[in-house]
């Protein structure tokens, strides 16, 4: 039996899974800092790492434990209507619920007792532990021959995003708020089963310090609201 210690925690945009890009990389304006905690919170764990482009992030689906894994599982590319192994996807239900992200490392901070780690297109949750980080290597992280299956290609991004005055008013005090929500929406942040016969329309999402609501007609995402956490919409 293998007992791990996490060494670092993430602070992210995401609030919750919904709406959490399915892959690292999508939503460039996805930012998290990585933590480092005690006892590798120390400058010299890192150095040399700024010279790095990206890096390797292992974590924990931390909001996915105690759930039961399934040798088959349901990819949202596939439209969630076709079985694959788990172990042919990257199902966040596994045997052991671990993850892997090659993400964009934007700078290393540290200071006295303190190592972050600035994070650019991320996928993970606020509060996901991390289990190890370890430098991108082009020369050999990234293969030219490589296929990749069911999933070649990066996802379309067909939906067209919309926002009220009141929407826009709110990004309007917060930098790059509304690429980040445009880019989110525009990938259709809905499970699969959300096909054209499902008669829901009105979605939300909490995003950074804001619950995001929006509505859908067709291939057209509205935002109707951007509401600070803890406030309430007006009916």
């Amino acid at each position: 039996m293998f007992t791990f210690e996490k060494i670092g925690i993430i602070h992210s945009c995401f609030r919750e899974k919904f709406g959490i890009p399915r892959q690292p990389g999508l939503v460039p304006e996805a930012r998290a800092i990585l933590e480092l905690l005690p006892p590798y919170n120390r400058p010299e764990a890192v150095r040399g790492l700024e010279d790095f482009s990206h890096i390797w992030v292992s974590f924990v689906f931390h909001a996915c434990l105690g759930d039961e894994w399934k040798p088959t599982v349901r990819p949202p590319r596939l439209g969630g209507n076709r079985r694959l192994g788990v172990f042919a996807t990257r199902s966040t239900h596994r045997p052991n619920p671990i993850g892997l992200s090659a993400i964009e490392l934007e700078k290393v901070e540290v200071g006295p007792g303190k190592v972050l780690l600035h994070l650019k297109g991320v996928d993970l949750l606020d509060g996901t532990p991390v289990l190890d980080i370890k430098p991108y290597l082009p020369y050999s992280d990234c293969i030219s021959a490589a296929t990749g299956g069911f999933a070649a290609e990066a996802p379309a991004t067909s939906l067209e995003v919309r926002f009220s005055q009141d929407a826009l008013d709110c990004c309007a005090a917060v930098p790059q708020l509304e690429a980040l929500i445009r880019r989110i929406l525009s990938q259709d942040p809905r499970p699969a089963y959300y096909g054209k016969g499902n008669g829901k329309r009105d979605f939300g999402m909490k995003l950074l310090d804001y619950d995001v609501q929006w509505e859908m007609n067709g291939d057209v995402v509205l935002v109707n609201a951007i509401i600070p956490i803890g406030e309430k919409s007006i009916p």
